[in-house]
């Protein structure tokens, strides 16, 4: 019920903010349409009395214009009803007036509003002006020729305020419009209420925890808002199965790492036991249950170290803009040999040569401990598992992708390989392809999902894929500097 109130709520104060807009410009409309076509025809009017005095001079001349008889035949032949004409000079004296012939007494009308007009554009008209001779309510319009004045006026009679009078027709015409308008605005703004409302009810239930499964099954509109509504649930959805994944993929970690640890602990426990509860033991028995406690107490080491990167990462995962403030330039050829020298012993031991197609300067913008751990962590890989290997390659290559430049790392060997069924599963954390047989090996199962989550931290994309005639090979790709 509240939903649906702030919804008509919304709905009424959309209504009105376009109505009022409307309606503003409607009024703004018609009074602008009454004035223009009120001038119209008083324009229209002033052009008559215009053409009538034009054709005055015409007829008689200029020079014969102040001639009393000519006038008055003029007048009396061209007679209109209520009509009145005046000659007028340019000191504002009337000359002849066809109304009153004692000129004398009707005073100067150089500060008449036609009579001004027209002495400065060459023709001017006043509107309802009272005669002060006649008392009567004119339309007055004035034309000058040379010195000379004439001005044509004819009474404001009930027939010709009718004529003057702006068409009505137009605020029907608009007020219809309106209405018409304002039922079609209240069915748009009623739709966009309903979805407004419906989205509002979405986020109350999602707020308060209820069960939402089904409204991603709630038939909507095929338009602009319905995908809008769509989008918004399923955006959503994403966000809270990625909450939901974040929390389980957290506690998986945790079970993880304490199984992990269980076992070297447990061992260590175990001989260090046997070593207390046994004074008498031989010194050699002594030394390799010693030697076997080192081992499992570096296992652990290992494991902790890898975890705490991890750790690290996802923070970074979650204030990437910040760290990335914080990256340098790295140089990768530097970071790449000191992988080799810090692995060169153990590559000698499995008898694996190393092989670099690099380009003269590879320089990214990075953390340096974050991509030493990136190449370690893949040659670690090649030197537990890669069975058989003879070689290792790591190749170089500059790349394009939408406009931003990457170096493009390929970093493959020529063992075993592993089973297509394991593929998809490398990069997932404490994934193993043989758990007892890389447990003995002492593999933490955290090497590659760590070169996964540092590539994606720095921007960055991993795959993997089986090298052609055997082995394993990683791409991966990172920022050019």
């Amino acid at each position: 019920m509240a939903t649906a109130l702030k919804s008509n709520t919304f709905q009424r104060n959309l209504l009105i903010s376009i109505c009022g807009v409307f309606l503003l410009f409607s009024i703004c409309f018609s009074v602008y349409q009454y004035r223009r076509e009120k001038e119209y025809k008083i324009d229209i009017l002033h052009s008559r009395l215009q053409m009538y005095n034009y054709e005055m001079v015409q007829t008689l001349g200029e020079d014969s214009l102040t001639n009393n008889r000519l006038f008055r035949n003029y007048v009396e032949r061209h007679n209109v009803k209520g009509l009145r004409v005046s000659i007028i000079d340019k000191n504002g004296r009337v000359i002849l007036d066809s109304y009153d012939a004692n000129v004398d007494s009707l005073g100067n009308h150089l500060e008449r509003t036609e009579i001004h007009q027209a002495l400065l554009e060459g023709n001017g008209y006043d509107i309802k002006r009272i005669s002060q001779s006649t008392h009567e309510t004119y339309f007055y319009s004035a034309t000058k020729f040379g010195d000379i004045i004439v001005r044509a006026a004819v009474p404001y009679s009930a027939e010709l305020t009718r004529s003057l009078q702006a068409d009505n027709t137009y605020i029907y015409f608009a007020v219809a419009l309106t209405l018409l308008l304002g039922i079609v605005l209240y069915l748009i703004t009623h739709r966009i209420s309903r979805h407004i409302g419906y989205l509002r009810e979405f986020a109350l239930k999602a707020e308060e925890g209820e069960e939402l499964d089904h409204e991603l099954e709630r038939q909507l509109p095929n338009d602009e808002l319905g995908e809008i509504s769509h989008t918004i649930i399923k955006l959503y959805w994403k966000l809270r199965h990625s909450e939901e994944d974040k929390v389980r993929i957290k506690r998986q970690l945790t079970q993880n790492a304490a199984h992990e640890l269980k076992t070297p602990a447990a061992s260590i426990y175990g001989y260090l036991e046997s070593i207390l509860d046994n004074p008498d033991m031989p010194e050699e028995k002594k030394k390799h249950f010693l030697e076997r406690c080192h081992a499992q107490s570096e296992r652990m080491n290992k494991l902790l170290l890898d975890m705490s990167t991890l750790t690290k990462l996802d923070e970074m995962d979650s204030d990437k803009l910040r760290i990335q403030k914080e990256y340098r330039q790295v140089n990768v050829l530097q970071v790449i040999q000191n992988v080799l020298d810090d692995t060169a012993l153990q590559l000698q031991e499995k008898g694996i040569f190393p092989l670099t197609d690099m380009p003269k300067h590879v320089e990214v913008q990075g953390d340096p401990s974050l991509i030493y751990s990136i190449f370690r962590n893949l040659i670690d890989n090649i030197i537990s598992h890669a069975t058989g290997a003879s070689w290792l390659k790591i190749v170089c290559a500059e790349i394009e992708d939408k406009g931003r430049h990457f170096y493009k790392f390929v970093i493959s060997d020529n063992g075993a390989g592993v089973e297509l069924v394991h593929m998809e599963h490398l990069f997932e954390r404490f994934y193993r392809i043989d758990k007892g047989r890389r447990r003995k090996l002492g593999g933490t199962g955290l090497g590659l999902a760590i070169v996964k989550n540092a590539v994606a931290a720095h921007g960055g994309t991993t795959t993997a894929q089986l090298t052609p005639g055997g082995g394993l090979t990683i791409s991966f790709t990172l920022a050019r500097f």
